[in-house]
C-alpha cells in the first residue's frame, strides 16, 4: 500500500510540473507572460502539495519549478543561477507555498482521521449496547426455564416440561447465531479484512443456505428463482452464506403477517444481484436509515413480533458486502413487504484479493 502510494505521489507530481512546464511554454509562445511564469509554477507547486501526502512531494515540485523557471525562462537561457534576487524571491515562494499547503493537507488528513476514529469509537459503543440488549432475552428465557425445571419439576407436566426444554433449544440456537456473527464481525475489523475469494456454484451455495435454513424454522418455505444458466461467483461462500441465513431468518422473525418468502438471484452488468423479499409488514420508515448500522432505539420495533433484534445480523451483512466490494440496500415494496439487495461481481478484481 505504501509502494502504491509513493508511485501515485511520484507519477501526481511529476505530471502536474511537467503539465505546468507545457502550458508556460503554450502561453509563452502566444502570449506576453514572462512575468506570470513564476506565478503559474507557483500553482503547479500549490496543486502537487494539495493532491499528495506529507511535505517531501510539494518541496520536491518547488525545486522542480525554480530551476525549470531559471534554467528555461530566465536570464541567462539554459543556465543555472541561483544567485539573482529574482531566482531567490521565486524559490521562497514556492518552498512556502509547499510547506503551507502540506501542512494544511496534513493537519485536514488529522483530523478526518480524528473524526473516523471517533466515528468507529461510536459504532462499537453502540454495538456493545445492541449486544448486551440482544443476549439479555434469551438469557433471562432460558435462565427462567432451568429455574423452573430445578424448583419445580416433580409437579410440571411432562408435556410442559419438553414445552421448556424446547424453548430453551431455540434460545441456545439463537444465540449460537448471535455467537457466529459476533465473531464475523471481529474478523471483519473496520477495513483490513480482506475475503478469501474462491469460484462457488450458485445453486450449490443456495441448496446450503436452504438446507442451513430449514434444520431452524422447517415450517417456513422459500420460494427460489434462479438464473437457467450455470453461473460462478468469486465469494468467500461462508460469509454469503451467513448473509443469506441472517436475511431470511430477518425476515422470519420481524415481518409479521408473511405469508411468502423469497430468495432470488439475477445477473445484470457483469454482476449477481441477490434478492430477499417477503409481503409482511414491511420496515418503518425511520428505522431504514439506521437499519445496517448495529444500532437500533429500543422503544423503535421493525414489526410487532416478540423478539425486537437490535440488528447485529443486519449490520454483520452490511460488513460483510463491503468487504466483498459492494453495498446492501433495503426498501418497502409497494405491494406490501421489504427486500433486501446486494450485488457480487462475476469477476474477480485483483485490488480486493
Amino acid at each position: 500500500m505504501k509502494r502504491a502510494q509513493w508511485l501515485r505521489d511520484a507519477a501526481l507530481t511529476l505530471g502536474i510540473m511537467l503539465l505546468t512546464f507545457a502550458l508556460v511554454l503554450m502561453m509563452q509562445r502566444f502570449f506576453a507572460v514572462d512575468r506570470l511564469i513564476p506565478m503559474l509554477f507557483v500553482l503547479g507547486v500549490f496543486l502537487v502539495a494539495l493532491h499528495t501526502n506529507g511535505y517531501v512531494w510539494g518541496v520536491a515540485a518547488s525545486l522542480l519549478g525554480v530551476l525549470a523557471v531559471n534554467y528555461a525562462f530566465m536570464f541567462p537561457y539554459y543556465a543555472i543561477d541561483l544567485l539573482t534576487p529574482v531566482n531567490m524571491t521565486t524559490a521562497v515562494v514556492m518552498l512556502a507555498v509547499s510547506i503551507m499547503t502540506s501542512t494544511l493537507t496534513t493537519q485536514i488528513s488529522i483530523q478526518q482521521e480524528l473524526k473516523a476514529n471517533a466515528e468507529r469509537e461510536r459504532m462499537r459503543a453502540n454495538l456493545l449496547r445492541a449486544i448486551s440488549h440482544d443476549l439479555r432475552t434469551p438469557l433471562t428465557s432460558i435462565y427462567g426455564a432451568c429455574s423452573v425445571l430445578l424448583d419445580s419439576a416433580d409437579s410440571i407436566e411432562r408435556s410442559r416440561q419438553r414445552e421448556l426444554l424446547e424453548d430453551m433449544r431455540k434460545e441456545s440456537d439463537w444465540l449460537i447465531r448471535m455467537v457466529e456473527n459476533l465473531l464475523t464481525v471481529t474478523r471483519i475489523d473496520e477495513k483490513r479484512m480482506l475475503v478469501k475469494r474462491t469460484p462457488t456454484v450458485l445453486e450449490e451455495l443456495l441448496d446450503s443456505v436452504l438446507v442451513k435454513f430449514r434444520k431452524h424454522y422447517p415450517g417456513q418455505p422459500v420460494q427460489l428463482s434462479l438464473p437457467d444458466e450455470f453461473v460462478s461467483i468469486p465469494m468467500d461462500p461462508m460469509l454469503i452464506e451467513q448473509v443469506l441465513i441472517n436475511l431470511l431468518e430477518n425476515a422470519v422473525i420481524h415481518a409479521e403477517g408473511m405469508q411468502t418468502l423469497e430468495m432470488s438471484v439475477s445477473l445484470a452488468n457483469g454482476k449477481a444481484c441477490f434478492c430477499v423479499r417477503d409481503d409482511g409488514c414491511g420496515i418503518p420508515r425511520e428505522r431504514l436509515e439506521k437499519l445496517f448500522t448495529g444500532y437500533l432505539d429500543r422503544d423503535q420495533t421493525v414489526s410487532d413480533s416478540q423478539r425486537k433484534g437490535m440488528g447485529i445480523g443486519l449490520f454483520v451483512c452490511a460488513a460483510i458486502i463491503r468487504a466483498h466490494g459492494g453495498e446492501i440496500t433495503a426498501a418497502n415494496l409497494p405491494e406490501g413487504g421489504a427486500a433486501f439487495r446486494f450485488a457480487l461481481d462475476m469477476e474477480e478484481d485483483d485490488e480486493q484479493q
